[in-house]
């Protein structure tokens, strides 16, 4: 049975049984498809704790016990916050009619081929990541329907249950954290710390004290003895930021950790085991870093065993409607003012850059809540760069022709009748990609070198405008 001081095994199915040869049949065909599970009795039950049960896929035998039925009532009080899955003979099947009108709750027989019983444990899983995000407080959902977003939270979902290794990369700003706290906030150590550490934020000379902790003496300075992040981190997340700004020696420190699962304290000999799942960041291209000696290529390969790719915020500009309103819903959540932006300004603020990506972003946000309390922003209201910069606010299209090839891209003179600025620079986007492609033979990372792009940025447009290789 699941230890209740605190520690974690990797048994996630509860079977609930009082047949206990039955019982242990089930438990038998749960592990044919690689599922861990517990077996208790009914009377067992009430030692669970109130909260603690949701880690678990709650399985039960419908054998008209009342204690089964007191949890099931239980669980409908705590609004179905655990997933559970009830269990019949085809002799008492009928018995599931009644009870799968609950909510959260799935009917099985026992008899149930596999794939059925695969099929209602996914659907469980769901529910339980979908709990857990729900009550870890410091979890910030991911803002967007670009399919960027869509991807990046499709990965979440892939990897939060599994002990890999991650790498987020991505410029600076883009939400590299986020994405790490909602991985951490999915799985099953969500109940445990998550520690964050800037890689590139502490002294070198310092970076194996914070990481490892030390004891007393180990170095001058050293008055009592310390717990190291890793230590803060047991059974959680600690979480690497700017990994590229590590010092080589520290890397091969790390390396052994990751290795091994255990490392020692600055001034000891000792030995700790280590429980940690890691995920790192960085906004540094770490195959250029390899290459120049300033990275080690074997870390590299046991951290990345899960990348994931966060675009910038200026190729993702369809979310920036979506991410001002949740800015502004935070700021009134906080009790920080209000603010309201005009089609106009909002418009003129997706044609902006975005150097600082979704940070500089929610700074804009909160200095206009300043500037104008509970007002209404206009385009000329913004500070001067976000409309020098921008490009050139939407125009709607009449339909009329302009009379502009792509060929031409930088027409001597505008016509009378105006342009649709919008489409002739996509017609430009377009025809550069469709060149760039041709001239690399179609072979994507070529052509998004030449375009001075990523390669996943280039196959996001390829996608959006439908582009396709040919053969």
């Amino acid at each position: 049975m699941k230890d209740h001081s605190g520690g974690q095994d990797s048994n996630e199915v509860l079977v609930v049984d009082s047949n206990y040869t039955r019982g242990h049949s089930f438990l038998a065909v749960l592990g044919f498809i690689k599922v861990e599970a517990t077996l208790i009795t009914p009377e067992q039950l009430p030692d669970i704790p109130r909260r603690e049960l949701f880690d678990y896929l709650a399985i039960f035998s419908i054998g008209g016990d009342d204690i089964s039925k007191f949890f099931l009532e239980r669980n409908k009080e705590d609004k179905c916050q655990y997933p559970v899955i009830l269990l019949a003979d085809k002799s008492e099947s009928s018995a599931l009619e009644i009870v799968v009108e609950l909510p959260f709750v799935s009917g099985l027989c026992f008899q149930s081929d596999y794939y059925s019983l695969s099929q209602v444990l996914d659907q469980a899983r769901k529910h339980n990541k979908r709990e857990r995000r729900m009550q870890n407080r410091e979890c910030q959902p991911l803002i967007g329907n670009s399919n960027a977003i869509e991807r990046i939270n499709l990965m979440i979902d892939q990897v939060s249950d599994t002990n890999a290794s991650v790498l987020i990369l991505g410029d600076s700003g883009t939400g590299k954290e986020v994405i790490a706290r909602n991985i951490h906030a999915q799985s099953t150590r969500s109940k445990k710390p998550f520690i964050p550490i800037n890689c590139g934020a502490i002294p070198a000379d310092l970076l194996e004290s914070e990481l490892f902790g030390h004891e007393k003496g180990a170095f001058t300075g050293a008055i009592s003895s310390r717990q190291g992040r890793f230590e803060l981190a047991e059974g959680g997340v600690l979480f690497l930021d700017e990994i590229g700004d590590m010092p080589l020696p520290m890397q091969v420190k790390l390396l052994r950790v990751l290795q091994e699962r255990s490392y020692e304290k600055v001034g000891s000999n000792k030995s700790i085991k280590t429980d940690v799942r890691v995920i790192a960041a960085t906004h540094r291209r770490l195959e250029e870093l390899i290459t120049e000696g300033k990275f080690r290529e074997d870390l590299f390969y046991r951290l990345n065993v899960f990348p994931i790719e966060v675009s910038p915020l200026r190729e993702r500009q369809s979310d920036i409607p979506l991410l001002i309103h949740e800015m502004i819903a935070r700021i009134e959540r906080e009790n920080r003012g209000s603010v309201r932006l005009s089609k106009k300004a909002i418009s003129m603020l997706q044609q902006y850059t975005w150097p600082g990506n979704v940070r500089e972003l929610a700074n804009l946000i909160e200095r206009l809540a300043i500037l104008f309390p509970h007002g209404v922003v206009d385009s000329k209201d913004l500070p001067e760069k976000y409309q020098s910069e921008a490009t050139i606010e939407v125009f709607e299209s009449t339909g009329n022709e302009t009379g502009l090839s792509v060929a031409d891209p930088d027409p001597s003179e505008l016509p009378d009748d105006g342009i649709d600025m919008k489409k002739y620079l996509t017609d430009i986007e377009i025809s550069l990609i469709e060149q760039a492609l041709s001239k690399t033979n179609n072979v994507v990372a070529r052509a998004a070198t030449m375009l001075n792009m990523r390669r996943t940025t280039l196959v996001e447009k390829m996608r959006k405008y439908e582009i396709e290789r040919s053969e």
